[in-house]
């Protein structure tokens, strides 16, 4: 029988969304449209240490997933990533493009860019890749967070 074992997660790199410093950090891959991943997200944003945010939309259980992680990541492009994904799951029910949209402008970003970056390939192209990392390092579900590159999945660890 063949090696079932899964890749190792990519290493932490100059495009990856880091949120803080330290020695010690963890990697998260995380729905923006999941009920699990929101509850974690106080707690996550509230440890010490860095944290690396990579996307693993779950279209199939949380439709409007895939539409959030491109405003974050659109957000992201104009130096706001983290301030949106923590009004995402801070207010899971307005979701809807206008929302969307309000949120761009409270955190004074060019709604025209913002609605370019939005929908463009290279926003698609970084969320696909996030996503298919997470699925050969065995991520089944989210949030799945690596330490040390040792998947922990919230309810395993205290933090």
């Amino acid at each position: 029988m063949g090696d079932l074992s899964s890749a190792p997660i990519p290493p932490v790199g100059p495009d990856d969304r880091v949120r803080g410093e330290g020695e010690e950090g963890l990697i998260v891959y995380a729905d923006l449209g999941c009920p699990l991943c929101a509850g974690a997200w106080g707690r996550l944003s509230e440890r010490p240490g860095w944290l690396v945010f990579r996307h693993f939309p779950v279209a199939s259980k949380h439709p409007r997933s895939p539409a959030l992680h491109s405003a974050a990541e659109a957000a992201g492009t104009q130096g706001r990533f983290f301030e949106m994904v923590a009004s995402l799951y801070a207010d899971r029910g307005r979701v809807d493009d206008p929302h969307l949209w309000e949120r761009a402008e409270r955190f004074d970003l060019d709604l025209d860019r913002f609605e370019a970056d939005r929908r463009a390939e290279r926003t698609q192209a970084r969320i696909k890749r996030d996503f298919q990392s997470g699925i050969r390092a065995g991520v089944a579900g989210t949030p799945a967070l690596f330490d040390a590159c040792t998947l922990v999945t919230v309810r395993e660890r205290e933090f």
